[in-house]
């Protein structure tokens, strides 16, 4: 009976799934018109409010109870350098959560989207073009100037990891530490690989999701490290809170 369950789950969840995404999409296109008249206005406060509102029901949606622990961390008014692993397509909506006030560095590509673009840039998204290797310096010299001392977020992974461990980091973020005076705010996001990873289509919606927020990193504490160093100290941190058996890269 047991391994009957275990074969019937995912063809339940598939069926689940495909309503479950409609729903979701729907969702976010009515809370995107809402939101789109206060997008041109100066209430860039409301409009994150509002954000916040639509992320954390996205996950009430799926039946999920997003829990978030260590928030006391993120200081009011205090700027970061916000680093996570990165699972699913659900990683941002669950920081949008808990920090809806912080940038998102991302493809230029997204702000013609009709309604969703003003949406992004009332958030503060600082766009980029032509992501690749060979032009990330220059990139995140342009999102240390277009940043203008706001926190921004950034997956060190630079993708989502396939089978659930936390892939190698990429050093892109380390530019920012030396370029900015911003402390680094490492995050553990736990379950959504499980949730939704990028190489299934179908929702687990028996998986538990949680946040955790750590303590900043202190930018001068890293200045006289290596790149090496940097990444292994806060990559240490955020696999800290993930159960042993994901840990290996």
């Amino acid at each position: 009976m047991a391994a009957l369950g275990k074969t019937l789950k995912p063809f339940v969840f598939v069926i689940i799934t495909v309503p479950v995404f409609v729903l979701l999409y729907t969702f976010t296109g009515v809370s995107s018109l809402i939101i789109l008249p206060f997008a041109y206005t100066s209430r860039k406060s409301l409009v994150r409010f509002m954000v916040r509102h639509w992320a954390w029901m996205t996950f009430l949606l799926m039946g999920k109870r997003l829990r978030v622990s260590g928030s006391e961390n993120i200081l009011p008014n205090k700027k970061y350098i916000l680093l996570a692993n990165h699972a699913s397509i659900f990683d941002i909506t669950a920081i949008l959560v808990f920090f809806p006030g912080v940038s998102w560095f991302g493809r230029e590509h997204l702000l013609r989207i009709p309604v969703f673009g003003q949406i992004l840039r009332r958030i503060d998204y600082i766009p980029m073009s032509k992501a690749d290797v060979r032009n990330t310096r220059l990139m995140l010299e342009q999102l240390v100037r277009k940043s203008n001392g706001l926190s921004v977020a950034m997956f060190p992974e630079g993708t989502r990891t396939l089978d659930g461990s936390v892939n190698t980091f990429r050093r892109g973020f380390i530019h920012l530490v030396r370029s900015t005076d911003l402390d680094i705010l490492p995050v553990t996001l736990t379950g959504f690989h499980s949730l939704k990873p990028k190489n299934r289509f179908w929702i687990d919606f028996s998986s538990r999701v949680g946040v955790t927020v750590h303590p900043p990193i202190p930018n001068s504490d890293l200045r006289e490290k290596s790149d090496q160093e940097i990444v292994a100290t806060v990559r240490e941190k955020i696999v800290s809170a993930f159960p042993k058996q994901i840990l290996s890269a």
